[in-house]
């Protein structure tokens, strides 16, 4: 990472630590980090007030979007969803570190390759974004044990307290990823300017009485002051509480934020808001938990989880939507959000065991850009209306937010308006207007009465009246500045306006049928420069002129004075960008108020990244859906050449200045191979059945007890996975007895977390299976014995599928330490000790063998625990088989094959492996699907609901030769594939630079694999 090393801040921070009071915690020594004073010879880049932050003196906003790296272990694609996030107008990303990918084995840090978080630091400083920090040690994030690793179950503490046990356990995990977070702090010059301690740390249950607990949150934020963390802690409470606040004594954070998901997360109904959803009192919250900080909404709802068996994540998109973007966002701003992070920007995928038991492989949460990084769904238009709204109004940062009202300033009752005013320190008032039901669909017709500075004004003042839909929300504006000129009131919406050489240019949008009216303070004459006049009056009122209009779908351009207003329908609005010029280099740099005014305004239909000037050329970076015309409006005056994906563009200059031109689109030719057609081999995954399997290297469950303090033990031995390192995937036990021959029964208690299912075999015999549903995380089920010898020697097989662990959000409640595996068995008429077990998992446990791919991604099936997932698997000697053959019975079979792609560079091509499933009922089948060894699918036939998996670029080799494996669990009666197809959507001509492929270790013996 290219950052400029220093070691004065880091002298500066040991010598204010010096004066700092050290004490004592469950025999722990710890320091308390400097007191403000102190703080501010750390660093003076990053400063805030009760309004904002700044960031090197410049007041800003934080628009912000959650991105999770290890979601996306591809990264060279880091770039590409940094730069659609800066495409909406934003200037931060809020990122989560997953501890349990990184500490896999306690003591032992790793964090390289897809681990290694200074590439992500690296892609936000190229893209110009901050960062927000948030490396846990607790994250949630609906991450297996909620970034808990696995073997924290065995840590005899209660988890998230001031126990001395669970402290400790943390100490190398922080000490390391604060180390690396610290070098990316913006006073390195790294883009990192916000620093999370915990998360969500805000209820608590079950016997935990010191809640909140200073001392322990003290302790968290000690261990990142003393691995370098200088810049500002923000906290998140799930909700405004006030926990750890500036001001409550020790463990506060410097500034204080919280969460909130107004529309929870069922999905099923995604035209139902319920009622009371809207949050309308955080103002007054607020002021009385936090005033002196500025107020922070650090996870706000961008979309929803979805749940094993959920409706599937295009629901949660449909019930998160551009409407719902219109109402609640602008909400928020009607408080004077001075950061607002959307949870989640960009979701990605639980690939390789990642995810908790709560949801299944795609993360994608119905977020502005999808899980295959497509930003084609009208929220991402929508908010990057309001995104660049944000960008160019900062005199929204010093209003005062007012009280809601439905009489004061609209006509109608039907409406609710919370003001922000206009102070001694900016003329400037927006009005933030919706319906007093905020759910309505109906469309009111209204007038708006505010106060300017030309006295109250009734708008429209031309006649007619301004209209608002149904869950649509408006912010308009009084006394706005646009480069020194005032817009006494627009009620139509302000997209964006820019400064280019003598002219401005204001962006205005309105919805299809609205009527709306703005007011330039100016006595000269408004023009219409482009387009037909019709609807279109003006009059010169006092001292300002008024123009008033019908939204139209043909653009029209307006001129006073040296300001052209180009009047849009919010559908064409979504076309156009507003990118940074780079003056020096390709990179944008960070977003201030000053760059946002000479930022370039393009029209360019799907994706406009960059803009940068190099001499008299002006360079666009823009991907492409289809043929697209381009326009360039405001180009800097040096500028006399187009260039589009580095290549020269013809251009056409009208009038008004305004550059067109054109890109071409025909799609590429993109032959997928049928993977029915493959020459698929086989093997017997489940060879333990056979009576001539040899155990002896499988762990025995000898323990008489359990390290896990949350769990009473009810068997002779501890047959809990983690007491034996065994945290991921498949889970395998083997059960010795010798018969009486009475036995008729046994009855087993499984838990593997939701969705999960389990079967039983004794010795070769299937005696039965749970199937599996969304709601049960574990299953008692009694299973007929046939008839036994007496004296003869019996084995049972186990096969659990771990979904999975728990998180832990109420402290507490130990969720993490929900234990995997056999929680209890009773062999009928006998003595539990008459069994005696052995236990597998992912093979070395801890000492899990694919250091490339991280701890998770493995699991205990046989052909795992040989590496047979990885690319060129010893496949000779297997049989010729398919899964779409599948079963005749109940097992796992593993199957392999090849395939080659050529899909041509310069094309960003989603693809997808989607299974059939139209069967009614559907067999009970389970499948996981790895690609070049990554596991990139958890199929659940009879539970889903996911059908389709995305496999990105990077982990497909897009030119060249892919390594497929699939593990086929049957349940029941057998079963075989129904449909497995690799499928693609629209190809997206794309100036997204090369996408390496990352590190895909082939197959190589094991040594004592069993």
């Amino acid at each position: 990472m290219k950052l400029s090393s220093t070691w004065a801040i880091a002298c500066l921070a040991a010598q204010a630590a010096g004066a700092a009071i050290s004490h004592s915690l469950n025999g722990l020594t710890i320091t308390e980090h400097p007191d403000p004073v102190k703080r501010e010879l750390l660093q003076k880049i990053i400063t805030w007030d009760d309004k904002s932050l700044f960031v090197n003196g410049e007041r800003i906003m934080l628009f912000s979007g959650e991105v999770h790296p290890y979601r996306l272990p591809v990264p060279s694609l880091w770039i590409d969803i940094f730069q659609k996030v800066k495409a909406l107008g934003f200037n931060c990303v809020s990122f989560y570190i997953d501890w349990a990918l990184l500490e896999g084995k306690p003591g032992e840090y790793t964090a390289e390759g897809i681990f290694d978080l200074e590439p992500f630091f690296d892609a936000a400083q190229e893209a110009g974004i901050y960062l927000l920090a948030r490396p846990g040690p607790y994250i949630n994030a609906e991450v297996s044990g909620g970034g808990f690793p696995g073997w924290i179950q065995r840590v005899n503490g209660t988890l998230r307290t001031s126990d001395e046990a669970f402290l400790k356990a943390t100490d190398n995990y922080v000490a390391n990823v604060a180390a690396t977070v610290a070098k990316g702090q913006i006073t390195n010059g790294g883009p990192i300017i916000l620093y999370q301690p915990e998360n969500e740390y805000s209820g608590a249950c079950c016997g935990v009485d010191n809640f909140p607990d200073g001392a322990y949150m003290q302790y968290v934020e000690d261990q990142a002051r003393n691995a370098g963390i200088v810049v500002p802690f923000i906290s998140n409470d799930a909700s405004p509480g006030g926990h750890n606040a500036p001001g409550t004594g020790e463990g506060a954070v410097d500034i204080y934020g919280h969460d909130n998901y107004p529309l929870g997360f069922d999905c099923a109904n995604p035209s139902t808001w319920p009622e009371n959803g809207l949050p309308t009192n955080f103002w007054s919250l607020h002021m009385a938990q936090s005033p002196s900080t500025p107020f922070s909404l650090v996870e706000f709802q961008g979309g929803a989880f979805d749940p094993w068996g959920g409706v599937g994540f295009p629901k949660c998109a449909a019930l998160l939507n551009h409407e719902f973007e219109r109402v609640f966002y602008k909400n928020n701003l009607s408080f004077r959000a001075a950061f607002l992070n959307l949870y989640m920007i960009f979701g990605g995928t639980n690939w390789g065991n990642l995810g908790h038991p709560g949801g299944y492989t795609s993360y994608d949460y119905g977020s502005v850009i999808t899980e295959s990084r497509n930003v084609t769904r009208e929220k991402y238009s929508e908010l990057k209306l309001i995104g660049n709204f944000a960008r160019v109004s900062p005199a929204y940062l010093l209003t005062t937010p007012g009280n809601l009202t439905t009489s004061k300033y609209t006509t109608s009752s039907d409406l609710a308006v919370t003001p922000l005013l206009g102070n001694k320190d900016t003329a400037s008032s927006f009005f933030v207007v919706r319906h007093s039901d905020y759910s309505s669909q109906a469309s009111v017709d209204y007038k708006l009465k505010v106060p300017t500075s030309a006295g109250e004004v009734t708008i429209p003042q031309l006649g007619g009246s301004l209209t608002l839909s149904g869950r649509d929300s408006k912010i308009h504006v009084v006394d706005y500045d646009v480069a020194g000129t005032n817009i006494l009131y627009s009620s139509a919406e302000v997209f964006t306006w820019t400064k280019s050489d003598n002219s401005k240019t204001l962006v205005l949008y309105g919805g299809p049928g609205e009527h709306h009216e703005l007011a330039v303070s100016s006595k000269s004459k408004a023009s219409v420069i482009e387009g037909t006049s019709s609807s279109i009056t003006t009059k010169q009122i006092g001292k300002a002129i008024v123009i008033g209009w019908d939204v139209s779908t043909t653009r029209r351009i307006v001129q006073v004075d040296d300001l052209k207003i180009i009047l849009l329908d919010r559908n064409s609005a979504y076309n156009y960008w507003t990118p940074q010029v780079a003056t020096k280099g390709t990179n944008p740099g960070y977003s201030s108020y000053k760059a946002a005014e000479s930022s370039l305004i393009v029209k360019a239909g799907y994706l406009v990244r960059t803009a940068s000037l190099e001499g008299s050329d002006l360079h666009l970076t823009a991907d492409f859906n289809a043929t697209t015309p381009i326009e360039v409006i405001g180009a800097p005056p040096k500028a006399k050449n187009l260039v589009i994906n580095g290549k020269k563009a013809p251009v056409k200059v009208d009038k008004n200045g305004i550059w067109s031109s054109s890109v071409s689109y025909t799609a590429p030719k993109v032959q997928l191979p049928t993977l029915k057609d493959l020459k698929w081999k086989s093997i017997d995954t489940l060879p333990e059945i056979q009576s001539s399997y040899d155990d002896s290297a499988w762990v025995s469950a000898d323990q008489p007890f359990t390290k896990n303090s949350a769990f009473e033990l009810k068997t002779p031995n501890s047959l809990l996975s983690s007491d034996y390192g065994f945290h991921t995937g498949t889970l395998l036990y083997r059960g010795r007895f010798t018969a009486t021959g009475d036995e008729k029964t046994i009855s087993l208690q499984t838990q593997g977390g939701s969705a999960f299912g389990s079967s039983v075999w004794l010795n070769e015999q299937h005696i039965g299976s749970w199937d599996g549903v969304s709601t049960s995380a574990d299953h008692t089920a009694i299973y007929t014995l046939p008839d036994l010898e007496k004296d003869k020697t019996y084995i049972l097989t186990v096969v659990v599928d771990n979904m999975g662990l728990d998180e832990n959000w109420t402290v507490g409640q130990e969720g993490a330490k929900n234990p995997r595996g056999i929680l209890d068995y009773t062999l009928s008429g006998r003595d539990a000790t008459a069994v005696t077990w052995k236990l597998t998992g992912n093979l070395g446990g801890e000492d899990y063998q694919d250091k490339v791919r991280g701890p998770l991604n493995e699991g205990g099936l046989y052909a795992e625990r040989q590496g047979f997932h990885q690319p060129q698997a010893p496949t000779q000697d297997w049989k010729s088989e398919s899964p779409f053959d599948g079963l005749s019975a109940p097992g796992i079979k593993f199957y392999t094959a090849s395939f080659d792609l050529d899909i041509e560079k310069g094309w960003d091509v989603p693809l997808f492996f989607n299974f059939g499933n139209s069967t009614a009922p559907p067999a009970a089948y389970r499948a996981q699907l790895y690609v070049n060894g990554y596991q990139y699918g958890k199929y659940v036939n009879n539970v889903g609901p996911q059908t389709s998996f995305p496999v990105p670029e990077g982990i497909l080799n897009y030119r060249g030769t892919n390594y497929l494996a699939l593990s086929l669990w049957a349940l029941e009666e057998g079963a075989k594939l129904e449909d497995l197809e690799l499928a693609y959507t629209t190809p997206v001509l794309t100036a997204l630079g090369e996408v390496k492929s990352v590190e895909q270790p082939k197959y190589k013996k094991r040594t004592g694999a069993y």
